[in-house]
């Protein structure tokens, strides 16, 4: 049985304001770790002659506690930065134009004038949003050395892709030097080799622009030489390619700045919704791995075409894409056989994927742009992981943290300052809604997060739900039935054991929702939202006995896998300093509600972080600084994988933690 979470010495309510990982100068956001807020933005920005050109409007859907500053590079939105998000370097200016009050913080004070406080000026990576707020981003005034991504991270610039441009001596009887050697003199600090594309082209290139060309270079490698002074567009882009959702950031490597971001679901969805089922179809249909190659490819050069149109860019002026997968997504993009990831031992065939043209995996971009794929550290820790860990700096911190990106499978890794240990946990199609008699992603009309009165005057009124597009529910997402389960746990409509309780029983301890309790066929069911009155509950958006037990099973082994990890450091859940929950999922996951279920450890809802898009964060590292490439690649020997399938304590724990708390 696990420890129940509200008692004598413990309440989340006398915790909510503890925090122990504000960023200097920041007084704790008041929030309790539930609900959405509201975040629309009007960016501004200027043209290449710097004339103002119209502002664009972003809206976007974090949860409560989220910086301003987080929310908007998560969603590509850049605002002023060198110094990572931590409030030193007073470059983020945001104006609230909001008709609310909002706090201030020393450097705050330090940073704007009266005038400009009263007018709504704040640091964005200062300032929590805990409720819905209209935001003004004003243009970017600087080219930044670094630029900031993630959760507060900064990267120095140092990309491998570079533009050189050389206006060179023309050829003389006196000097025939061959056009290769004219151009790698004139750039001498690189050690450059070039390849047929480039040969073929160079000495066209060269007489057609009276010598004065633009050098395109990747690490060492001369990939092109383009006429005049090209040096102004170099891009590239970060793919976070999972296995429900692809997300492609299109980023100014010159600067760092991310100019769009789009998203769309796997087109590999028809076979299957979770990794095991598209390996099953590769073994059970040879043509299966083409079609699943072919559907990843379409899906990468469908939002590579989106944020460069949204951004106008050329296509052949992106010249790398980096790439985080899960293993068996990587395996899949590349056309390599899954079949041995799905089997035991599980066994990948490279950890590190070898970088290979873009056009290989179906982008159309620059004839000769690069792919980089990170690295896995097993068969179900993946590149995804790799790149969240990149960018959270797990390896860099010395507080104890626990990262958990949570889905179908759900990866987990656990520094104590020192060591870090990962594995990972079958959870199940819960969190993305399958399996659940309601259940749906998280589009439209899926209720995203539920609140309950056990004690409202109005039976209509005692529950209260949050739903997508602020339109009729018609479903359940995953986070709304997170949110669903603590709350009757909370008012003890559900006992530890995961059991709704019998209805004389729920007229006693809920007298509001009794009536919500009801059947479907011989099933157990309550009734979320009623179209109507009296309509049938099998009409109904409701939350089933199957449904708890289906949540039930996956929180389970999502929390065998940090317990016995904490177990193998020697540590307890309350030397957990702080719990990174990434992924699209975990970013939207209410931290009281995953408290209150036993999905992370009993801790204070504010050392809890959505950690947003980390894989695709990751991936932006990669692409603009060479040294977090490399650092990547160093996690393989720095992260000790622990199966967990194969531990004779796994059952005994996994028992352990199936009942809920309360």
């Amino acid at each position: 049985m696990t420890r129940p979470i509200d008692g004598p010495d413990f309440s989340l309510a006398d915790v909510a304001r503890e925090g122990l990982i504000e960023r200097p100068g920041a007084e704790p956001a008041p929030h309790d770790g539930t609900g959405r807020v509201d975040l629309a933005f009007t960016v501004h920005s200027t043209a290449e002659d710097g004339t103002e050109v119209a502002p664009a409007q972003r809206g976007v859907r974090v949860p409560p506690g989220v910086t301003v500053f987080d929310a908007a590079s998560w969603n590509g939105i850049a605002i002023d930065s060198t110094c990572g998000g931590h409030g030193t370097c007073h470059k983020c200016r945001i104006r609230v134009t909001s008709e609310v009050e909002v706090p201030l913080t020393r450097h705050d004070v330090r940073t704007f004038t009266a005038d400009q406080l009263s007018a709504g000026w704040r640091l964005g990576c200062l300032l929590h949003a805990t409720r819905d707020l209209a935001v003004d981003v004003p243009p970017l005034t600087t080219r930044p050395k670094a630029a900031t991504v993630g959760i507060g991270r900064q990267v120095i610039l140092r990309p491998a892709l570079q533009k050189r441009y050389v206006e060179l001596a023309e050829p003389s009887l006196s000097d025939q030097r061959t056009d290769l050697v004219r151009l790698t003199d004139a750039i001498d600090d690189l050690e450059l080799t070039a390849d047929l594309h480039v040969l073929r082209r160079l000495a066209t290139v060269l007489r057609q622009a009276d010598f004065k060309v633009t050098a395109v270079v990747l690490d060492e490698a001369l990939v092109d030489v383009e006429a005049g002074d090209t040096t102004a567009f170099r891009y590239a882009i970060a793919f976070d390619l999972g296995t429900t959702t692809v997300v492609g950031t299109l980023l100014d490597v010159g600067t760092g700045t991310p100019l769009a971001v789009a998203s769309s679901l796997n087109a590999q969805q028809p076979f299957g919704g979770d990794v095991i089922t598209r390996i099953s179809a590769t073994m059970m249909d040879p043509a299966a791995l083409g079609r699943l190659q072919q559907a990843a490819g379409a899906t990468l050069a469908d939002l590579a075409r989106r944020v460069c149109r949204e951004a106008g860019v050329e296509p052949t002026d992106v010249y790398e894409v980096a790439v985080a997968g899960n293993a068996t997504m990587t395996a899949l993009v590349l056309g390599i056989d899954p079949e041995p990831l799905g089997v035991a031992p599980f066994v990948m065939a490279a950890a590190e994927p070898p970088d290979v043209l873009a056009s290989e995996i179906g982008l159309d971009l620059h004839p000769r742009a690069r792919a980089f794929f990170f690295p896995a550290l097993g068969a179900y820790v993946g590149g995804d992981i790799v790149a969240g860990m990149l960018a959270t700096g797990m390896d860099r911190d010395k507080r104890t943290r626990l990262f958990i990106d949570v889905g179908t499978n759900c990866e987990i890794v656990l520094s104590d300052g020192e060591t870090l240990l990962s594995t990972a946990a079958p959870a199940g199609p819960a969190f993305e809604g399958g399996a659940i008699r309601c259940g749906m992603r998280a589009a439209d009309g899926a209720i995203e997060v539920v609140k309950v009165d056990p004690h409202a005057e109005d039976p209509d009124a005692a529950v209260t739900l949050g739903v997508i597009g602020d339109v009729e529910p018609r479903g359940l997402c995953g986070s709304g039935l997170v949110d669903a389960v603590a709350e009757l746990v909370r008012v003890g409509l559900l006992d530890a054991s995961g059991r709704l309780v019998p209805e004389e029983e729920a007229k006693g301890v809920a007298p509001a929702l009794a009536d919500r309790l009801a059947r479907v066929g011989e099933e157990r069911v309550f009734v979320l939202h009623r179209p109507g009155p009296g309509v049938d509950p099998a009409e109904c958006v409701y939350l089933s006995q199957r449904d708890v037990r289906e949540l039930q099973f996956a929180k389970a082994a999502i929390s065998t896998g940090w317990s016995l990890l904490l177990a193998e450091l020697g540590l307890e859940h309350r030397d957990v300093q702080q719990v990174l929950l990434a992924g699209s999922f975990g970013s939207y996951l209410s931290p009281a509600s995953a408290v209150r279920i036993g999905l992370v450890p009993r801790l204070p809802v504010l050392r809890i972080v959505a950690a947003g898009n980390v894989a695709g964060e990751g991936a932006k590292m990669a692409l603009l600084s060479v040294r977090e490439r490399a650092g990547a690649l160093a996690l393989l020997e720095e992260v000790t994988y622990v199966e967990l399938s194969d531990r004779p304590d796994f059952n005994d724990a996994f028992v352990e933690q199936l009942a809920f708390g309360r």
